[in-house]
């Protein structure tokens, strides 16, 4: 969906026709920078970027730690001292605990704050298994001020003054906090109290400026930054919107470090590279930093740092045999800086020498340095340390929480527009799929399919007849989506409204009167989801009674939950605005959405006492969001630029624990080219979220209205997609345990290949499939990196693959019928080869294995299996082998199987039909099942080496077995 900010004349019918207007005129218009700020219209953004200038001209950081202060409770792995801004006399806490999975968690806090600052506490973004303390295996104090801590391969180095700490990673650097000093903590205080209000504030009201005094450049530059300490410290405004800001100054600063390291990734969500792009120092590339505060920013620009859906507050960089991810817990608004440099050549500050790494392995080597800054909340900061980034995966989730799994029906294709419009549309789209026989699993309703923008509602013509058409669907294996915002239209008889507003449940103004915003129903309020009431109510909602004509196969898309407010600052909801307690919308901005979307999920848990998986897709997301569901990359454009963008963008949010991901396919503005839309497709069939969307101004793109060659090529792409699914689900099971993601960036799976360290226009999905997109018009050919470790097979010819010697390229030509997609050599690859219309009706058929061998002639692979629906699984009831090939035989070990007997086992769909051998050097003439069954071997040349089928084997996924090929 889409929100296009209106221009505010008055509310009723004026204003009604003001807001259709500007929605549905100039459907091309790209996003209007001006609606959103940047960092020089974002006070705090301003006044955190004018201390690190301030410290860079050569200032000391304040900060240092009580002599004597610091403590080490050892068994209890805390580590605690006195920590003190001794410029502004202001103390402060200082926490270290160090958790599992290689963890440490660090908290600075005011020691005597003037009210407490808002804390994301409980399950808000952490997972209810959060990891245990461990114990810390030694301290050394060296008498000068700087103490190591050593826990398992790990330690913490701590200087007091100045004061700055390291994490090392078996004896390796990984992270380093305020080596440069800009650790600027704002504390809080009263209004009439500070003295701060300077003359040349007043004078900027009027407009006049008064000259800086005469001195040198670099008296008047530091003149001039401590003028930018004092903006707007009580009160700001943008575009006319004032924020009130009651509580003044509160934000955070601080620098990590990560030395050696030349890459780092994260902080999702901006359309911009995988490895992130430097913001600051001589060498930038981007003058912004990168901004997360979740905004609706339709069409939005490519190759910017600017916010979007979107925010999580993690980063990740990796360097040869050390990986180090951080995460702040604050849903507040926050602006991050990136600067690379090589080593300390001044750019660090003093504090550094004093550190290990220092004069260590990377003084003289590339080191990226970054600067966080949020507007509130307090310093809580995780720290996540291992060798390759799959270690930070599994500490990030384990404290986040794991990617749920989804049903078997969510990772097939999904097909949605804005909108179809009535039930005989609906009934026309999915007839038109089977008459051209291209699967699908869902059709999605927008919100022209309510009530008046009720949600929970059905228009009472279009769609007279809501469960019968949702039966339709569910017979032939289907399911439907139905949209539901967090906006609820200010109508007394409608029921939601009055419910919430009743129980007053809706966010506040600053005045403590429900908000009133605009949004798609016009006049609005907001649920407080903040609040443990109001999201429980909220899930009641979504009972068969209560949510008339929804039916078991109906789920839901939550989509504006930003939340967009059309007559809003930024399109959005003003910071001033109160939650439950008392607690500004500014501290809770980010998790907003989140927290909608779990209470949808909950929702669906209860509408069936907790038997079936939840289907959830959200716009807004924050760190903990893949306990939830899916999200997708928001409203892009049919554009080449859009494509390319949203591999790099899918590849840091999943990097950033959010795994099912994905882009809307085609582009939700604009009208594709018909090139353009199958390029699209044939990409997407090899992501996580696979779903075209369109806008309601957008000639209908239905898959077959293009004519050939097109109908047929994305026919092909899709059934590719239902080919695979065994391997994608698999791939989510493995996810819901370690959350790795589903598609992976180079880095992740080749941790010793600096060649891959930077790429992110091509990706992994799991460990086995290589994809590389075209995404430029009419282009016949496209580079692939191909890393040198393993042998690689072309995905369609099963022909080995032949890269330049020197530097891993591989040129494939691209006609339209392909792009590169290429087989890792050491992969088994669960496929089913009979596609049918959804992929329900595909659960019982059987098996292919393609066994794709490495340059030793082995293979390894993993099959899941269970019954695609309910929560079975977490008591046992599922099927997971494990394949392994050398030696020219392929084993088969059942690691799980449901405790039935073997007729039950074979129900599920477990027969192997088929085994596919890649890469042997002399064909197989035939094959032997457990020594003794002989069995069909088919052979043929591909390329210098030979591809061998086995046909029928008679073997069964969860049981054990070898197949010997001779």
């Amino acid at each position: 969906m889409v929100s296009r900010k209106p221009v505010i004349a008055r509310k009723g019918l004026f204003f009604a026709l003001l807001l259709v207007l500007a929605i549905f005129s100039q459907p091309g218009e790209m996003v209007k920078q001006e609606d959103f700020k940047q960092c020089a219209q974002s006070a705090f953004c301003v006044r955190q970027r004018a201390y690190a200038d301030l410290t860079d001209t050569g200032s000391t950081t304040p900060y240092e730690l009580v002599a004597g202060s610091l403590e080490v409770e050892s068994e209890q792995g805390i580590v605690t001292a006195s920590l003190i801004d001794t410029k502004r006399n202001i103390p402060f806490s200082f926490t270290v605990n160090v958790l599992e999975r290689n963890t440490a968690r660090v908290v600075i806090k005011e020691a005597r704050p003037l009210a407490p600052r808002y804390e994301l506490t409980g399950d808000l973004a952490l997972d209810e298994k959060y990891p245990k303390s461990v114990p810390i295996d030694n301290v050394k104090h060296d008498g000068k001020g700087v103490t190591t801590v050593k826990f398992g391969e790990n330690a913490l180095v701590v200087r007091s003054k100045p004061f700055s700490f390291e994490l090392r990673v078996g004896g390796v650097p990984a992270i380093s906090f305020n080596d440069k000093g800009y650790l600027y903590y704002e504390h809080w205080r009263q209004k009439e109290a500070t003295g701060e209000v300077l003359e040349n504030e007043a004078a900027e009201a009027e407009g006049a400026v008064p000259e800086p005094e005469s001195g040198s450049e670099k008296e008047k530059k530091i003149r001039e930054l401590e003028k930018a300490l004092k903006k707007d410290l009580w009160e700001e405004s943008f575009n006319g919107k004032v924020d009130s800001k009651p509580h003044g100054p509160a934000s955070i600063g601080f620098d990590l470090s990560f030395p050696g390291s030349k890459n780092v990734y994260g902080i999702p969500q901006h359309a911009s590279s995988f490895s992130l792009k430097s913001t600051r120092g001589p060498n930038k590339e981007y003058d912004e930093p990168y901004r997360m505060y979740n905004l609706d920013v339709f069409e939005y620009t490519m190759d910017s740092p600017m916010a979007l859906y979107g925010s999580i507050p993690f980063m990740m960089s990796h360097k040869k045999g050390a990986t180090a991810g951080v995460y702040w817990l604050n849903a507040a608004e926050m602006w991050v800086d990136v600067e690379t440099h090589g080593g300390h050549d001044g750019v660090l500050s003093k504090a550094a020498e004093y550190l290990p790494f220092g004069k260590g392995k990377f003084a003289n080597s590339t080191t990226t340095s970054t600067h966080w800054m949020s507007e509130s909340g307090v310093l809580d900061l995780f720290v996540f340390l291992g060798t390759k980034p799959t270690d930070i995966f599994d500490s990030f989730t384990a404290l986040t929480g794991r990617p749920t799994m989804p049903q078997h029906f969510a990772i097939a294709y999904h097909q949605c527009r804005w909108n179809y419009m009535d039930e005989q549309d609906v009934s026309d789209v999915d007839a038109s799929f089977d008459k051209y026989d291209i699967p699908y699993d869902v059709l999605w309703l927008d919100i022209e399919h309510t009530d008046g923008k009720r949600y929970f509602t059905w228009d009472k013509v279009k769609f007279a007849n809501p469960v019968a058409m949702q039966e339709n669907l569910a017979g032939k294996g289907r399911k439907m989506v139905t949209i539901i915002d967090p906006h609820i239209k200010r109508d007394d008889d409608y029921y939601i409204n009055k419910e919430f507003k009743d129980k007053g449940m809706f966010i506040k103004d600053k005045d403590g009167k429900d908000f009133d915003g605009w949004c798609w129903p016009g006049s609005s309020n907001w649920i407080d989801y903040t609040d443990e009431k109001a999201r429980a109510l909220w899930a009641s909602k979504f009972a068969y009674d209560q949510y008339k004509g929804s039916t078991p196969s109906l789920y839901t898309w939550n989509d504006m939950n930003e939340p967009s407010v059309f007559s809003g600052p930024e399109t959005t909801m003003p910071k001033d605005a109160l939650h439950v307690g008392g607690v500004e919308h500014r501290d809770v901005h980010n998790v907003y959405g989140t927290l909608f979307h779990r209470s949808t999920f909950q929702g669906h848990l209860d509408r069936n006492d907790g038997r079936d998986r939840p289907f959830i897709l959200s716009r807004a997301f924050f760190a903990g969001t893949q306990r939830y569901g899916a999200i997708w990359t928001g409203d892009n454009f049919a554009q080449w630029s859009h494509l390319e963008a949203s591999v790099p963008m899918l590849l840091t949010i999943g990097a950033s624990g959010v795994v099912f991901g994905g882009a809307d396919v085609g582009g939700f503005f604009g009208n594709p080219e018909p090139d353009l839309l199958l390029r699209w497709y044939q990409v997407a069939a090899f992501q996580p979220f696979f779903r075209a969307h369109a806008h309601i101004d957008t000639k209908r793109r239905e898959p077959w209205l293009f004519g050939e060659p097109y109908t047929g090529l994305i026919r092909s792409a899709i059934r590719e997609r239902y080919k695979i699914m065994p391997y994608l689900y698999t791939l989510f099971e493995q996810s819901t345990r370690s959350g790795i993601p589903i598609m992976r960036a180079m880095v992740s799976e080749f941790p010793e290949d600096e060649a891959s360290f930077s790429i992110g226009d091509q990706f992994m999905l799991g460990s086995g499939i290589l994809v590389k997109p075209v995404v430029s018009k009419d282009q016949q050919s496209v580079d692939v990196y191909l890393p040198a470790s393993t042998i690689w097979y072309d995905y369609v010819t099963l022909e080995k693959a032949s890269p330049s010697s020197s530097t891993g390229i591989i040129t494939v030509k691209t006609p339209l019928e392909k792009i590169p997609i290429f087989l890792r050599g050491g992969s088994i690859i669960p496929r089913r080869e009979r596609v049918r219309r959804s992929s329900s009706l595909m659960l019982r058929d059987p098996y292919t294995l393609w066994v794709v061998l490495d340059p030793e002639g082995k293979a390894s692979g993993h099959l899941y299996a269970d019954d695609g629906h309910s929560y079975d699984f977490c008591n046992g009831a599922y099927i997971l082998s494990e394949f392994t090939y050398a030696d020219g035989t392929l084993t088969a070990r059942a690691i799980n199987k449901p405790d039935l007997d073997s007729d039950a086992i074979k129900a599920l769909g477990s027969r192997i039909e088929r085994v596919v051998i890649v890469g042997l050097k002399v064909p197989a003439e035939r094959a032997l099942l457990d020594g003794k069954h002989e069995r069909m071997v088919e052979s043929k040349k591909t390329g210098p080496l030979y591809t061998s089928t086995v046909r029928d084997p008679a073997a069964y996924l969860g049981e054990s077995w070898e197949l010997k090929i001779v």
